[in-house]
């Protein structure tokens, strides 16, 4: 079992980036030119390396490898994103790592890909990148290859030296549990299962009881033998299910229009086997709230029209201080309901928002992280 913690340190500390490493201060796939690059570096990593793993770590400065973090990103769906834009797609994964110095809402992300032994290709175009484009790692830079042979394997032996030496031990997951239940969350409950006598689950949260349903807020969930975040919000609630041999969470959202309640957003199980394996299942389970398309026509306009306001720095009225406060929620409610540009809106009122209210900028974040999951699936 790898400490994806220690195999990042080992990464940064052993290697520039090569044709089975990258890094990056952050990515932006919400956007398409983020988008295009993104799955360029995976296709480039994946026909360079057609029997190991490649690497892309999120969150560190190009320069001189300063951890400094990313927020928390939910990857379930990254692979259907993948999928869409590649053929021959590698198999890939989004984990959030946790680091001891970084706040409670940052970590560093690890992408890590595995190729089918296929050439991959971009299946259509984006941005400036054309359908049927083939790329390859040089070094450091991700470029155009015409392959006129089989894929060649060059990176195992280094790969499987660099994973055997971030190896989990006993140490290493007691001083992890010890720093989350102490250090991390002194001022929450926490808690923390063994499943199979080998993996470690901590959950911390405010709890409250509803109707004989015990729901968590201020939610963070660690898989302690990999260092691996697995969940983490500061706003919804989250219903938490534990078995022998298995861990379940249902993630809920606030929303509406006036009158707010929660709804059921993705469910998120894992199973636990006695192999010394674990498998991860989410699904969407989210089903939104429908409204009259002429009642959200004066929603959007609103929306519309502080949008415009806070471009011209304009000084904002107390009523419009408050609609700005449901401005993320309204807007997402309009593109759930067939309001298409509101996906865009919201990306450009997320960017002003920062420097206006952090509150209602985080909120923007939530926001645009349920569109993501909804568009994906």
């Amino acid at each position: 079992m790898i400490n994806k913690r220690l195999l990042i340190k080992n990464l940064l500390a052993h290697n520039d980036e090569n044709s089975f490493y990258d890094k990056k201060r952050f990515i932006a796939i919400g956007e398409k030119e983020g988008k295009a690059k993104f799955l360029k570096h995976i296709c480039a990593l994946a026909n360079s390396n057609p029997k190991n793993n490649s690497f892309i770590v999120i969150g560190v400065e190009d320069r001189d490898n300063a951890i400094v973090g990313v927020d928390f990103f939910d990857d379930s769906k990254i692979q259907n994103l993948v999928n869409a834009y590649l053929e021959n797609p590698p198999l890939v994964s989004y984990e959030n790592i946790p680091f001891p110095h970084l706040p409670e809402n940052r970590v560093v992300g690890l992408v890590t890909i595995r190729s089918i032994g296929k050439i991959c290709a971009l299946r259509k175009n984006i941005w400036k990148y054309y359908g049927g484009s083939v790329f390859y790692r040089d070094g450091s830079i991700s470029m155009p290859k015409n392959f006129k042979s089989d894929l060649v394997d060059v990176n195992s032996e280094v790969v499987a030296g660099l994973e055997k030496q971030a190896e989990n031990n006993i140490e290493l997951t007691l001083d992890g549990v010890i720093d989350f239940m102490k250090n991390r969350h002194p001022d929450l409950p926490s808690f923390y299962k063994v499943f199979k006598e080998q993996f470690v689950v901590c959950w911390a949260g405010q709890s409250k009881k509803v109707k004989g349903k015990e729901y968590f807020s201020r939610v963070d969930i660690e898989l302690i033998n990999e260092q691996v975040r697995l969940f983490f919000s500061a706003l919804d609630e989250v219903e938490i299910q534990v078995t022998d041999d298995s861990f379940s969470l249902l993630e809920y959202v606030y929303m509406g229009l006036g009158s707010k309640k929660y709804y059921p957003l993705e469910r998120l199980d894992i199973t636990f086997n006695d192999n010394g394996s674990y498998t991860m299942n989410s699904e969407l389970v989210f089903e939104p709230p429908r409204y009259e398309t002429k009642d959200l026509f004066h929603v959007y306009n609103t929306n519309n029209t502080l949008l415009q306001l806070m471009k011209q720095k304009t000084a904002l009225t107390q009523q419009q201080r408050a609609d700005l406060k449901q401005l993320p929620d309204t807007y997402l409610i309009c593109y759930l309901n067939g309001f298409d540009a509101a996906k865009d809106q919201m990306e450009l009122a997320k960017e002003l928002l920062k420097s206006i209210d952090e509150n209602v900028y985080r909120t923007a974040k939530q926001a645009l992280r349920i569109l993501r999951k909804v568009h994906y699936s």
